[in-house]
């Protein structure tokens, strides 16, 4: 993989610019941590050389002098709201997240349920947190926001909600995804704050848009891919550009809450402390990119797969159709095709060539192998064994998994799932492992796994869950065809 950016350098001056931002204040900031704290894909696929665990890497040289608190919004519990690139709720997602943090020994304080109207579903999940001795907290809507400053900044607004105890200098305050509440906890922290007569700060960890590239530069355009969903829009910092003379990238959200933001800190803490949402951010994502050309084309990739995954999206029933449209959009922008991501071509003339469903993945060597649907394996099961083989020099004529093994799982299959001796990816990988147990050569293939992560891959057909989860967990670049692999109305 060519490397377009610096993760080392990232991690040693984004540091810099947190401990900076502390100082400023009472020795006291509350950090909105945008974007995901772990497995950031979104960012390492954008930014070839970012790691997915950059974010936590950092934290870790922090935590001495850090805790975190996560929010969660009841109305994404109530709805059980999906995390797309883990296939789980919010609220599982968050449980699973704390384990995470836990065993890495970084500190989660508290959990705080914002949005909070009294469903029935959300009181259930903090009753859950509070018998696993996890601290939580219940924050309502804020009265009087966003118009009216005074009523907000009270014992009416801010103060209704209970005071969050924390004993560190750096408190990220973060969420299992977007629309949690989190900036809305950490202005309530700095009013209950500045009542206790600690002068704490406010500031926003987030990763994009990229402040200090040009606004249609594709890592930005990609961004806005990513988040056609909620309506983003980059735009210039108007605020920025008029208080300092120079152009700078936000998005439409924060441009548009600023002004009231600006009034609310100002309000609470006597203080104009920033002049623009850009001087509100640390994000020094910008000064690390070393070869803005494999950025560039990095992006572009990002922004097809994103317009593919909103076409599925749409068949399913999840998103309008609205957001594919306005990815296109951004795709005619920077002129970019479909025909540009190269294993969508190979999979449809592959498909069209076997008259089957085809799955096709791009190697690290430019190669790409193919997988078809068959009679007893899933096209992904076939690009597996397939990709594995070739990048362990095995005969493509050679099975990998023995019939002893073979034959018992496809019988079991059709006895339990009406008929259906498909295996599928899961099925395969354990015979595989099990083979391995015995067979050099297929423990030598298996061992190449671990080379297809990050690769990009497209089928013809939307995949099965289980077939799905197994990729992402290979962390393989999957898109699809937004059609359906039966014509069976029940998927699973």
């Amino acid at each position: 993989m060519k490397i377009g950016f610096d993760n080392e350098k990232y991690l040693k001056i984004q540091k810099e610019k947190i401990l900076e931002r502390i100082k400023m204040f009472d020795n006291k900031l509350y950090l909105e941590f945008g974007g995901k704290i772990f497995d950031d894909l979104h960012a390492s696929r954008v930014l070839p050389g970012f790691k997915p665990d950059s974010k936590i890497q950092l934290l870790k040289t922090l935590k001495d002098d850090l805790e975190i608190i996560f929010c969660i919004s009841a109305k994404d519990i109530e709805r059980h709201k999906i995390r797309a690139d883990h296939g789980i709720t919010y609220d599982m997602d968050l449980l699973r997240i704390i384990d995470k943090l836990s065993k890495l020994g970084l500190t989660v304080s508290s959990v705080v349920i914002t949005q909070f109207t009294g469903q029935a579903s959300a009181n259930t999940f903090k009753n859950k947190l509070e018998r696993l001795n996890i601290k939580t907290y219940i924050h309502t809507y804020t009265k009087g926001y966003p118009t009216d400053v005074d009523v907000i900044v009270s014992d009416e607004g801010y103060g209704a909600n209970p005071y969050i105890e924390t004993t560190k200098p750096l408190v990220v305050v973060s969420a299992p995804g977007p629309g949690s509440g989190k900036l809305a906890t950490c202005l309530s922290q700095l009013y209950h704050e500045y009542k206790r007569n600690v002068k704490a700060g406010y500031a926003k960890f987030e990763t994009f848009p990229v402040w200090d590239l040009s606004l249609k530069h594709p890592v930005n355009v990609a961004y806005e891919a990513a988040t056609a969903d909620l309506k983003d829009v980059n735009m210039i910092d108007a605020f920025h550009l008029d208080a300092y003379g120079i152009t700078a990238v936000n998005y439409n959200r924060d441009l548009e809450v600023f002004p009231v933001l600006k009034n609310i800190l100002y309000k609470i803490t006597g203080e104009i402390i920033y002049k623009s949402p850009t001087d509100m951010g640390v994000n020094m994502i910008g000064k690390c990119i070393i070869d803005d050309e494999v950025v560039q084309e990095a992006s572009k990739q990002e922004i097809i797969r994103r317009y593919y995954h909103s076409l599925c999206d749409y068949k399913k029933g999840l998103l309008d159709l609205e957001v594919s449209q306005r990815i296109k959009v951004l795709m005619d922008e920077l002129n970019i095709s479909l025909d540009d991501r190269k294993v969508v071509k190979a999979a449809i003339e592959k498909a069209k060539e076997k008259d089957t469903h085809v799955i096709a993945i791009q190697l690290e060597d430019g190669k790409i192998i193919t997988g078809k649907t068959s009679k007893i394996m899933s096209c992904s099961s076939s690009m597996i064994i397939n990709s594995i083989k070739y990048l362990a020099h095995i005969d493509d004529e050679i099975h990998l998994i023995a019939p002893v093994i073979l034959n018992p799982i496809i019988k079991l299959k059709k006895d339990i799932y009406e008929n259906s001796g498909v295996l599928s990816l899961h099925d395969v990988l354990i015979a595989l492992s099990i083979c391995a147990a015995t067979n050099p050569m297929v423990e030598k293939a298996l061992s190449k796994i671990k080379e297809l992560q990050f690769l990009d891959a497209h089928s013809t057909c939307m995949l099965p869950n289980s077939d799905l989860d197994i990729l992402r967990k290979l962390k393989i670049n999957v898109t699809s065809e937004p059609t359906y692999g039966t014509n069976n109305l029940y998927k699973k």
